[in-house]
């Protein structure tokens, strides 16, 4: 006779540590932090992998995002140990078993392992279980969060960038008056500079300057474009056909809203 209960719990521990990881993706980004960052740090912490990135550090200088990285890091410990244990407690008999009973093991636990990674795939499951999560931790949790994602509509053609300033970009040497990148849609964030401290809601007389970091939100074709563009007649050309397009789009906006309070009004 043979026993599927280790496979069984094994199985279990690979769901419940999938849950751990998505509910503290869900937690990290209702922090303000995009999901794909909050996945790759929910799941280093989890696996105990530790990688030593910038992101990192702003992770764990976050009072909030440090206490689910030090519960993650708690967890993963014991699920790692847990499923080891599983592992082993499946096959330690095996050999006292016929190669059939063998083969359904390894069956069994292939096939689970495969079905749970299909469901984790699911875009499907991805979104529904998403929305469960982030309904259940703000009703259930005190954290202090703030979906930034949302409120900023990224994903939905806007995104927020860091973007490094070098010698030979259009941006370098110019105020941020001169660039006019409100006129293309692009609204400057902050500047991180080398040395120096971070400058927040920087003025038009800013310049910037070589080694800058930009923070920057605005339309993602736009800040591609930006990123990409360099100095001097090209780079301005550039920004001209840029500005013409954020104006057709405002265009298309304002025509889209008066007739919308038009049909509201014949209503």
């Amino acid at each position: 006779m043979v026993s599927f209960l280790p496979i069984l719990s094994l199985l279990l521990v690979i769901v419940i540590s999938l849950m751990v990881v998505r509910v503290a993706t869900m937690a990290l980004v209702l922090t303000g932090i995009s999901h794909q960052l909050a996945q790759f740090q929910a799941r280093s912490a989890f696996t105990g992998s530790g990688f030593t990135t910038s992101e990192s550090d702003r992770v764990v200088q976050h009072p909030v995002r440090r206490k689910i990285i030090m519960l993650l890091m708690l967890l993963g410990n014991a699920g790692i140990v847990t499923a080891v244990s599983s592992l082993m407690l499946s096959f330690v008999h095996a050999g006292k078993e016929t190669p059939s009973y063998w083969w359904i093991r390894v069956g069994l636990l292939v096939g689970g392992v495969l079905l749970l990674w299909m469901v984790s795939r699911s875009q499907w499951v991805d979104k529904r279980l998403n929305h469960m999560v982030e309904i259940a931790l703000r009703r259930w949790t005190d954290l202090e969060v703030c979906d930034y994602s949302n409120l900023l509509h990224l994903g939905h053609g806007y995104t927020v960038v860091e973007m490094g300033v070098e010698t030979e970009d259009w941006l370098t040497q110019r105020d941020l008056a001169a660039l006019r990148l409100s006129e293309e849609g692009v609204l400057v964030l902050g500047i991180e500079r080398p040395g120096s401290d971070y400058i927040g809601t920087p003025r038009g007389n800013t310049r910037l300057q070589a080694g800058d970091t930009v923070i920057l939100y605005g339309p993602s074709e736009i800040l591609m474009n930006l990123d990409e563009r360099r100095a001097g007649s090209s780079g301005n050309w550039d920004h001209h056909k840029a500005v013409d397009r954020h104006l057709k789009v405002q265009r298309e906006q304002e025509e889209i809203e008066q007739k919308t309070q038009q049909e509201e009004s014949a209503i």
